[in-house]
């Protein structure tokens, strides 16, 4: 599909070792997570031991995809048309380019091959990731598909 490094680290220890999370913190956060289940990235954040831009850095740090903040990006209306109002919401994701039969989306969940593969079916491009954070990305689909009726 595309190409990644996999370190084989947990976001949890890589979350650590920066400095951003204690231990007991991320113990906190996997009890959770295994109590009402979803993603430790989202967890964390809900409970105020890391920020959305740290999740996101340590993403791209432990899989290799290319972090892109959106704020100072403008995205062409073509790019947008692409790709359904409900899919960008439902997946949390957004297109931001595409080059001949390659669309570039940013997304705050990277390993979401589910997204991806729908994308790939809608757009019957080759997908390539950039990580963003949740936030910048509801901003982004607020500010793109406010005028249009997707």
């Amino acid at each position: 599909m595309y190409p990644r490094k996999i370190i084989n680290k947990q976001l949890g220890e890589l979350l650590i070792e920066q400095g951003i999370i204690t231990q007991a913190q991320l113990e906190k956060g996997l009890a959770l997570q295994k109590e009402k289940g979803g993603l430790i990235g989202e967890i964390l954040v809900a409970l105020g031991f890391a920020k959305e831009e740290d999740i996101a850095q340590a993403l791209t740090v432990q899989y290799g995809f290319p972090f892109l903040p959106l704020a100072n990006y403008e995205i062409d209306p073509e790019i947008t048309a692409i790709i359904p109002l409900r899919v960008c919401r439902q997946y949390l994701l957004i297109p931001i380019d595409k080059i001949g039969n390659n669309l570039t989306l940013a997304m705050s969940n990277p390993l979401n091959v589910q997204a991806i593969e729908d994308v790939e079916l809608l757009s019957k491009c080759n997908v390539q990731i950039f990580v963003c954070t949740q936030s910048e990305i509801r901003k982004a689909i607020e500010k793109y598909y406010k005028s249009s009726n997707q």
